[in-house]
């Protein structure tokens, strides 16, 4: 074991975290939903999704055998939603080639959907004490700094030699609490922005701290202006107060979750309303408009609401289209933002 290491894990015998509820206990599935539902996304956001998910979704088997719809709904808020239905498919795969079980072998588990390397030397670390390494955002940060490495983590030469420290530093022996620990230093020490240097208890060998760099290591991401898209929600409500949900396709964004139908405009939208719903003397009325971020676009969305119109007999029998009464959106898998207009919205 190296100093790096030893220095680690006396830090984190004092002060990091050992009561995370995927600690407690801390199973092979229970560790590997929390480090899915970790990427790209923070602990303290995590805990209450984790906490339902497990309390429902308590095993492999259950989890496989879930109706999609309500994993989604369980996911939903968490964002990245491709996540959940990966967890889903990895779990399925676990019960068919692996009898209920993670598999045990790096290779194995690398081949399951959702999972890359860190994610899966995360798992076989934390639930099984192997021997691997790890290399998330906080891994990133602590390691950049540490070695004085310039550049942003994610460009693929800075990664190749992270990953060369993150392999030399983890030790043999407590595998499981080097790899909590490396994780909490960067969550909780090693921050961002403003971390807390006269804390760490790698200071005195970090190469950023030494020199007054840690300002500016890591890198950022380069700086990319978002392309700007338009869309028009068509909320029609019936005369029951229902709404109109429309499964979304797998592919692209939301996938495979309920959303409201969308149209590029307002005229299309109308179109679209009328070929959905019988309208009546409704008029559509504004509502304000919603802006969400992805990754790779920034969406504008207006949302045009009909109110007490009635519902065609064949959208009922479309398997990609649903009425809803508010008691039923908490069981469905929405994106954040939908939920959120629809929760807003008066019945």
């Amino acid at each position: 074991m190296d100093e790096f290491a030893r220095r680690l894990l006396r830090w984190y015998d004092r002060h990091g975290r050992h009561d995370l509820p995927w600690q407690r206990p801390r199973t092979p599935y229970r560790v590997w939903v929390s480090e899915v539902m970790l990427q790209q996304t923070q602990v303290a956001t995590v805990i209450p999704y984790f906490e339902r998910f497990a309390a429902t979704l308590p095993s492999m088997r259950a989890l496989a055998a879930a109706p999609e719809d309500q994993v989604m709904a369980l996911w939903s808020g968490l964002g990245y939603y491709r996540r959940a239905r990966h967890l889903q498919m990895a779990a399925r795969t676990c019960v068919a080639r692996h009898a209920g079980e993670l598999p045990r072998t790096f290779d194995e588990l690398l081949a399951l959907p959702g999972l890359g390397r860190s994610t899966a030397g995360a798992i076989l670390a934390l639930a099984h004490a192997q021997r691997c390494a790890i290399l998330d955002g906080n891994v990133k940060r602590v390691l950049t700094r540490v070695h004085g490495i310039r550049g942003w983590p994610g460009e693929h030469k800075v990664e190749k030699k992270l990953w060369v420290h993150a392999e030399a530093h983890t030790p043999t022996t407590r595998v499981a609490d080097y790899t909590q620990a490396i994780m909490d230093l960067g969550a909780l020490v090693c921050t961002r922005a403003h971390p807390h240097c006269d804390a760490c208890p790698l200071a005195s060998q970090c190469i950023a701290h030494q020199r007054s760099l840690t300002a500016s290591i890591p890198a950022p991401r380069p700086s990319r202006r978002l392309p700007e898209r338009q869309t028009v929600f068509v909320l029609l409500r019936d005369t029951q107060g229902r709404v109109l949900l429309r499964r979304r396709p797998v592919q692209g964004v939301w996938p495979a979750m309920w959303s409201l139908p969308e149209a590029p405009d307002a005229m299309a939208a109308g179109m679209l309303a009328a070929s959905l719903a019988e309208l009546g003397a409704a008029t559509a009325r504004p509502l304000p408009e919603i802006t969400h971020v992805f990754t790779h676009f920034r969406l504008h969305a207006t949302p045009l609401e009909w109110r007490s119109v009635h519902a065609q007999a064949g959208v009922a029998d479309a398997p990609e289209l649903r009425w809803c009464a508010r008691t039923d959106i908490a069981t469905l898998g929405i994106p954040a933002p939908v939920r959120k207009l629809l929760q807003s919205a008066p019945a």
